[in-house]
């Protein structure tokens, strides 16, 4: 179990590319006093786009500098890991079970939420198990705090601003509390740790008391996570993917290159090399165990979290679902593998 905290503490964030090089020299500390005049302006801004008085007094009443979440920004898992010691840590024997345990207990409810959305149950159950251990770890950062440290810091400065805004429109339209916006490092809440604009775009109230409840309530929670897959094209008659073997002299300029600048680039890579699987087949990709590619009318791009002598994916459209959830191979990753040991043997 201990394990598998560590790995959401890793895993609950988004996953940006930066160079190893800045994280080793930057300086993770702020000017205090032009911290606190950028506090001041924010907070200027805020009452000019129309948030209460009140409401931005208390959100910005004790905002301090946070440099571990500077520092977690920096350190993520691709930076620091291969895919290989990513995976021993998140998809353990104990987490398969716990999941599948997990699975058969709620059985009744993610099955429905399941039909409802049109999302096998396994990715649901997969999604919660790695983004916050079954919900034991959702963070506790204050979120408001932390997304003002990285709209200060200047590197994704629009993005996270946006982030700041949006978590301030889910307390003035009641959804939250300030006290419940406690998350990971990068504002992400809840047991699906959602960022503030999923939690606008994808929080569902499912069992319809009013409250959009990703924190305890276990049916928001899963429909939620559907929801959000449901949205952005998620289709139940696929799976997500599968590692392949390909040739000693395979050209891999076939496939999506390891790494791309931003999720714009790394979308037109997949529209421009997805195929279909038969014609991976005759480029002479292969199932792991040496036999033919599956005789269906799918198309698929291909990966290589770590490059050319990693390990290699055939990615389906599930996938490229998954990549808007965290841009992150390695975190795509776990996700399927896991939820393929979920799902197989079936849970009756």
């Amino acid at each position: 179990m201990k394990k598998l905290i560590k790995a959401a503490l890793i895993a609950a964030g988004l996953q940006f590319a930066v160079s190893p090089m800045l994280a080793a020299e930057e300086d993770f500390s702020a000017d205090e006093a032009k911290f606190n005049q950028f506090v001041l302006d924010l907070k200027a801004e805020a009452l000019d786009k129309g948030y209460d008085k009140t409401l931005v007094e208390n959100a910005f009443a004790d905002i301090k500098f946070k440099p571990k979440v500077i520092k977690a920004d920096r350190g993520q898992p691709e930076f620091v890991e291969t895919l290989e010691t990513y995976l021993a840590k998140r998809v353990t024997d104990w987490t398969v079970n716990k999941a599948r345990e997990e699975y058969k207990n709620h059985k009744a409810l993610l099955d429905k939420i399941g039909e409802q959305f049109g999302v096998q149950p396994r990715f649901i159950v997969a999604l919660w198990a790695l983004e916050s251990a079954f919900g034991k770890y959702q963070g506790n950062m204050p979120v408001i705090s932390s997304l003002v440290t990285l709209t200060y810091d200047k590197r994704r400065s629009a993005f996270f601003k946006a982030q700041l805004w949006d978590a301030l429109d889910i307390v003035q339209s009641g959804d939250a509390s300030l006290e419940q916006l406690k998350g990971s490092w990068a504002g992400a809440i809840g047991q699906v740790q959602f960022i503030p604009s999923s939690f606008k775009a994808y929080a569902v109230d499912f069992d319809g008391d009013g409250i959009k409840d990703v924190w305890k309530n276990k049916a928001d929670v899963f429909a939620s996570a559907a929801n959000y897959l449901a949205s952005e094209g998620w289709n139940d008659n696929l799976t997500w993917g599968r590692q392949v073997k390909v040739p000693d002299d395979f050209n891999f300029d076939y496939a999506i290159p390891a790494k791309t600048n931003g999720r714009s680039a790394w979308l037109k890579s997949w529209n421009a090399t997805r195929v279909s699987l038969d014609e991976w087949q005759a480029r002479g990709v292969r199932r792991m165990n040496g036999n033919d590619l599956p005789k269906v009318n799918v198309k698929a791009a291909m990966v290589q979290p770590d490059g050319p002598k990693g390990r290699i994916y055939l990615a389906y459209d599930n996938y490229k679902v998954l990549m808007h959830w965290n841009r992150s191979y390695y975190f795509v990753s776990s996700v399927g593998i896991l939820a393929d040991r979920i799902g197989y043997p079936a849970i009756k």
